[in-house]
């Protein structure tokens, strides 16, 4: 049996403060280089595989803290980037919801929005999960660490599930430095065994789905 495990980045100072961060490429902040040395502890104890992450350096020095701890060499991918969004990048939700109230209207009832350059959910869908497949591929029967973002973390692990994309909604935003535990095999196929597990003091907190 093969275990996934998708990672969310560690905190930004555009995660702080509500920007919508998409591919650009912002790093983690003191927060978010503490919660990715806590959550790299608890990691390292499944004794990763491979290890494997998005290009953008918030993802990548999240990656970076769980292979000084266990040796392994991380392998990036760009299919495992941030969902795109366009014009609205750098800008607050209350900035976006000023400027294109409408769009910021669709996009928050879960709908495509068009004309501000904002990745369909289809496209992000299909690149991350083909992101995560080739991670898997990486350690057949063992267990790969993927770390990506809250938006492709979502929508890409939805894709390998199956799931229709409105089902997407009824995931719960993934928190900075939590991750989606995932289980393969060749008669069930993908499953998911646990949803937003992460770092809370010094204790991890309980799977939920």
């Amino acid at each position: 049996m093969t275990r996934l495990i998708v990672w969310r980045h560690g905190n930004t100072d555009w995660n702080a403060v509500g920007r919508f961060q998409g591919q650009t490429d912002i790093g983690l902040n003191d927060r978010g280089r503490r919660q990715a040395a806590e959550a790299a502890a608890l990691l390292a104890r499944k004794k990763p595989d491979a290890l494997v992450s998005s290009d953008l350096s918030r993802a990548a020095d999240t990656a970076a803290a769980l292979a000084a701890l266990t040796g392994l060499t991380v392998r990036h991918d760009e299919r495992l980037r941030e969902r795109s969004f366009g014009r609205w990048q750098g800008l607050t939700a209350q900035e976006v919801a000023e400027q294109s109230p409408e769009e910021y209207s669709l996009w928050k009832a879960g709908r495509e929005v068009v004309g501000v350059d904002v990745e369909s959910a289809d496209d992000l869908s299909k690149r991350v999960s083909e992101g995560l497949q080739d991670a898997a591929r990486q350690a057949p029967g063992g267990t790969i660490v993927v770390a990506t973002h809250g938006g492709a973390a979502r929508y890409g692990v939805a894709q390998l599930l199956g799931w229709p994309a409105e089902q997407v909604r009824t995931l719960r935003g993934l928190q900075n430095c939590h991750w989606v535990e995932l289980t393969h095999d060749a008669v069930r196929g993908w499953q998911l065994s646990a949803y937003n597990v992460g770092v809370v003091g010094d204790k991890a907190v309980p799977p939920s789905i």
